[in-house]
């Protein structure tokens, strides 16, 4: 048994006390994908806030088919969703530092976001949960609510489109 399943055991058990380690298990990941979504650091934290308050509140309706971090990144995606609807942010400010674990400021780590913010929208959002939340394509599927051969297509045909961006640049 893993120590979330041990943890989602507890809790369904009534154990609160195992809310903390869940979340903490989780925060910096969870940042990082509402940092992707959001025009600020302090909106980003606000959504981050949000998902957990959201996932502790509905908890008791979850029902655990051994994918919580997949249902973790898709109430994060509705949360911002729905935050950013609300205050009308639609495009990520080009000037956005990510500043959290894993997002050193290479200069290929700038090249590809400046690649995948090329991107269509839906394809942009498969490529960010791939590489830079490390998801599984069952993950992503779930989080766009998307049949996982579209996803595995999605995912090919924006590597290509990355790939003859690059070769075009040679």
């Amino acid at each position: 048994m893993t120590r979330e399943n041990e943890l989602l055991h507890r809790l369904r058990q009534g154990d609160a006390s195992c809310w903390e380690e869940l979340v903490s298990m989780y925060y910096e990941d969870i940042l990082r994908y509402c940092v992707y979504h959001s025009p600020d650091m302090e909106s980003a934290r606000d959504a981050v806030q949000e998902t957990f308050l959201k996932v502790i509140r509905y908890f008791p309706q979850y029902r655990d088919r051994g994918k919580f971090r997949g249902f973790l990144y898709k109430v994060a995606s509705n949360t911002c969703t729905d935050l950013w609807r609300r205050r009308k942010a639609v495009e990520l400010p080009e000037d956005v530092e990510f500043l959290e674990t894993g997002f050193a400021r290479s200069e290929s780590q700038v090249n590809f976001q400046y690649m995948v913010r090329n991107l269509p929208e839906e394809l942009r959002e498969i490529v960010y949960l791939k590489f830079a939340q490390e998801l599984t394509l069952r993950e992503i599927a779930m989080v766009t609510e998307q049949p996982m051969r579209t996803v595995q297509s999605r995912l090919r045909r924006a590597l290509k489109m990355m790939k003859c961006e690059m070769e075009g640049e040679v």
